[in-house]
């Protein structure tokens, strides 16, 4: 009876360990993310299992062509993926199916070509120009997706973090990486 016990302590110990462990690390670090939808196709499936880093916004800004997971400011509850376009002090102009960004120099195409089809158009005509921390966001799939053409500037405050791998499925695991842009 007595060995019975010390190996339900010896179990219930490991388990209190692992919970230790894990728990802090889902909560504060990674979070698992599941793609609905097709905004982001074809880069991002529906039903593609992400890892968020949730740490990173922390102890630097995003960046442009980061995939992020954030509250849109239309619903709380809610969580997109995105992919960041605009920076704070940025003015973005969406004109003749083209990304326009303005930085205080001159309007500049940008070329994203990395991770949309050639045949991708921008649908709209607006302007943007964004504040202290505040972002603009496409989907990659521009032809439906709810994004910052519809709903405006997203807030820093409400980014949860960037999408930094692909778990599922296996055949398409990858680390997500950051667009590089020529202007």
């Amino acid at each position: 009876m007595k060995e019975y016990f010390s190996f339900l302590f010896e179990i219930f110990k490991i388990v209190l360990i692992a919970l230790l462990i894990v728990i802090p690390i889902r909560y504060f670090l990674f979070q698992p993310f599941i793609v609905r939808g097709d905004s982001m196709e074809p880069n991002f499936q529906n039903g593609d299992y992400l890892l968020i880093d949730e740490i990173s916004f922390r102890f630097r800004d995003p960046k442009r062509g980061e995939v992020i997971i954030f509250r849109p400011p239309t619903q709380d509850s809610a969580r997109y993926i995105k992919r960041i376009i605009g920076l704070p002090g940025e003015t973005v102009r969406i004109e003749d199916s083209e990304v326009l960004l303005f930085d205080g120099n001159a309007d500049q195409i940008l070329d994203e070509s990395s991770y949309l089809l050639p045949s991708t158009l921008t649908p709209g005509n607006l302007t943007v120009s964004l504040g202290e921390n505040e972002y603009f966001v496409l989907g990659d799939n521009r032809q439906f997706s709810s994004d910052s053409r519809r709903w405006g500037a997203l807030k820093k405050e409400n980014i949860t973090g960037r999408a930094f791998l692909r778990a599922w499925p296996a055949a398409r695991f990858t680390r997500i990486i950051i667009p590089s842009y020529s202007y």
